[in-house]
């Protein structure tokens, strides 16, 4: 927690529970999108809790988008919760840019927020690298921004990747800090729900980095649009090392590109690395990778025809897109009218 803000120890009753995550479609949609978050957030569907799903747009341009390409990454990732299980139904679908409470919450919170907080994130670091004078403002101010994706939702749970808890840790000192600030519990303090085998999938070519929709090389990850020999070719050329699997998860600790696939496997068939390691222990990968390549392909290929077929029809998914926004605001305009009456600003 930042600069010594402190929670209390049930600080979500009296809130209702709700769920809100996002996606930034700031390229293709990737297997470490799906395992890390979509594929959660379909199983979440079958909680009784509400849930709400973005595809944050207004993230994406932190760093320059190609406007063409920006729509079509919009739509593309919008497909992929479809086709992967998001029922827009049940849950609320929708991209973020469509609901302005989003980006007048992120400025209250940049209000908030303190400089301090936003320089040690480690992602501004990563992104911004040594020449940070030349990073826009709003790669440096996003984390308040998505504070404000969050909170403008009341929202009490976050399902996220083990990269994003830092984020979720920071809108949880930004609530904390608003509501001592102004004498109220108006803001929940949302928990991140970090659950599954392969909440961080790691790069086909090197265990050690984040499967990543920038990295240059196509080979490092799969792509949910990649078609079945695709598929199997990149798993077949995964990077490995010479020893047989081990039969308990301890033997992947100094593994990481073994650890990866049984993780990738895991998350595929539903299992712990435990179960896996029990089937496939003493295998070596020339056997193992084709077991991988026949899951991932028996998963992902309905997915990836489905996305195809979705793709047809944007107009459809921009229909989708609209209606879920619509449903979104009814629940953020109210919170972020309630937001201002409480900072002082005249309606």
């Amino acid at each position: 927690m930042s600069d010594a803000v402190q929670t209390q120890s049930t600080p979500n009753a009296g809130f209702t529970p709700r769920v809100f995550s996002g996606i930034q479609p700031s390229g293709g949609l990737t297997l470490g999108n799906y395992l890390g978050a979509i594929k959660r957030f379909v199983e979440k569907q079958a909680e009784p809790i509400e849930q709400v799903y973005c595809v944050v747009d207004m993230h994406a341009i932190t760093v320059w988008q190609d406007p063409e390409a920006l729509r079509r990454q919009t739509r593309e990732l919008t497909a992929g919760y479809l086709a992967a299980g998001i029922d827009p139904t049940r849950s609320i679908l929708f991209n973020q840019s469509q609901v302005k409470e989003h980006a007048e919450l992120g400025w209250i919170f940049n209000c908030v927020a303190r400089m301090g907080w936003m320089q040690r994130m480690t992602q501004w670091k990563d992104k911004a690298g040594k020449n940070t004078q030349n990073a826009s403002l709003g790669l440096l101010a996003y984390p308040s921004l998505m504070a404000a994706d969050i909170l403008v939702y009341h929202a009490t749970e976050v399902p996220v990747g083990e990269d994003q808890k830092q984020h979720v840790e920071l809108t949880r000192d930004i609530a904390t800090k608003f509501n001592h600030d102004y004498g109220v519990d108006f803001f929940p303090i949302p928990e991140p729900r970090i659950e599954g085998a392969a909440t961080r999938v790691m790069s086909l070519r090197d265990g050690s980095k984040k499967m990543s929709k920038s990295d240059p090389s196509d080979a490092s990850r799969i792509n949910m649009t990649d078609d079945a020999d695709t598929i199997a070719k990149k798993i077949r050329k995964a990077k490995t090392d010479p020893e047989a699997l081990p039969s308990e998860a301890k033997g992947l600790e100094d593994r990481p590109e073994a650890r990866n696939l049984v993780n990738i496997y895991a998350g595929l068939a539903e299992m712990s690395v435990d179960q896996v390691l029990a089937e496939a222990g003493g295998k070596q990968f020339s056997e193992f990778k084709p077991m991988l390549s026949e899951l991932a392909v028996a998963k992902l290929s309905p997915i990836s025809n489905e996305m195809s077929r979705l793709m047809q029809d944007p107009a459809e998914i921009d229909r989708i897109l609209g209606q879920g926004a619509d449903r979104a605001r009814e629940i953020a305009a109210p919170i972020l009218t309630k937001t201002k009456e409480i900072v002082g600003m005249v309606g």
